[in-house]
């Protein structure tokens, strides 16, 4: 009644294999951009867009990135905050040297920059993996951190050795600075999220992601059959730096404007957005706005509920949302090692079949 493929029938390969083939599927997810960009840009207000939707935007971004490298390549990081910083750094660099070239060329080339430093510290996956190459990564995060604290360059020897974001327009609307108003920073995060989305959906469902889940689930017998190990985990990292460069140049220009290296791109943010990934699911990208979502609607919901209503103190609702993360991080990986994505398909295989039983 509520999910049906009753009707919905395909007359060639194309329709077949296109991204949504179930119509209700497309119908929906239309529905859902039409209101991300023609209803919410004139009913936001700060609260909202510092609070939950810009964060969610841009984890949504870090998340899909981190899930093509972990989820659908199999290659385990915890360097996602330092390439993030990486990002930030190169869409300042580039920002201050060039202030006359559109925001968008900035991001994309932040973007392009961090890829390559996700290859250069990519290629110990070529000989070492699992637990060997997690270590690897981890030390690419203090590398870059200290990188970027230590050499003045990087932030233009300030004094402070603060980053700030200088203001910025498109077709003549402020998106970057104090002065920016929520509705334009937000339509300018959530183009670059829909792009990385149908970049990310394309890539995972033809050649490209079908040679990263054969190095994922058995690299031996990937490359017997063809599939060069080479190609396949460098592209995975490239496309993964990528979409992590994007998301860290959007969190220091659109989000915070001024940045500190250590407190913004530690150790933390590269934790916050793999518990993104395991909770929403890995080896898929709806899990990757599903986990992005859970883990920042849960901060705001437990200040809602412990602290306006019930009267709790702040560092008490702070400690149990660390409560809370741990044991569904715990919890997914015994009970449901693919997250909440694979709990919206079980959802939705039941809906095919309600009210019958099954």
């Amino acid at each position: 009644m509520f999910y049906r493929e009753a009707g919905d029938f395909k007359v060639s390969y194309e329709q077949d294999s296109q991204t949504f083939p179930i119509k209700f599927d497309r119908y929906r997810y239309y529905l859902v951009l039409l209101i991300a960009f023609l209803v919410i840009p004139f009913t936001i207000n700060d609260y909202w867009a510092s609070a939950i939707l810009l964060p969610f935007l841009i984890y949504s971004i870090a998340a899909i990135g981190l899930n093509i490298l972990v989820g659908y390549a199999g290659q385990v990081s915890l360097g996602t905050g330092g390439f993030m910083a990486v990002g930030a750094y190169a869409c300042y660099k580039l920002m201050t040297a060039f202030p006359e070239v559109s925001m968008f060329v900035h991001v994309v080339l932040a973007g392009g920059i961090t890829a390559l430093v996700c290859v250069l510290f990519g290629l110990p996956s070529l000989r070492i993996k699992g637990f060997y190459l997690a270590v690897a990564t981890l030390a690419a995060q203090f590398f870059l951190v200290w990188v970027f604290n230590r050499v003045p360059w990087f932030y233009n020897y300030s004094a402070s050795g603060q980053i700030n974001a200088p203001e910025r327009d498109v077709f003549g609307i402020i998106i970057t600075g104090p002065n920016a108003p929520a509705w334009a920073t937000y339509l300018f995060c959530l183009v670059f999220l829909t792009i990385c989305a149908i970049v990310a959906r394309n890539l995972t469902r033809g050649t490209v992601g079908r040679s990263w889940m054969a190095i994922r689930d058995m690299d031996i017998a990937a490359e017997i059959i063809g599939v060069n190990p080479l190609k396949a985990k460098l592209t995975a990292f490239a496309v993964s730096g990528f979409f992590i460069g994007i998301s860290g140049a959007l969190f220091f220009a659109l989000y915070l404007g001024a940045v500190e290296v250590g407190e913004a791109f530690g150790i933390t943010k590269s934790f916050q957005v793999l518990f993104m990934v395991i909770i929403g699911g890995l080896g898929s990208i709806f899990g990757s706005f599903a986990g992005a979502a859970f883990l920042v609607l849960l901060p705001v919901i437990l200040k809602v509920v412990g602290v306006d209503v019930l009267g709790w103190p702040t560092d008490i609702v702070a400690h149990f949302q660390l409560v809370i993360v741990g044991a569904l991080i715990v919890l997914f990986l015994i009970v449901e090692p693919h997250g909440l994505a694979q709990l919206w398909r079980v959802a939705k295989e039941k809906l095919r079949l309600w009210p019958f039983p099954h």
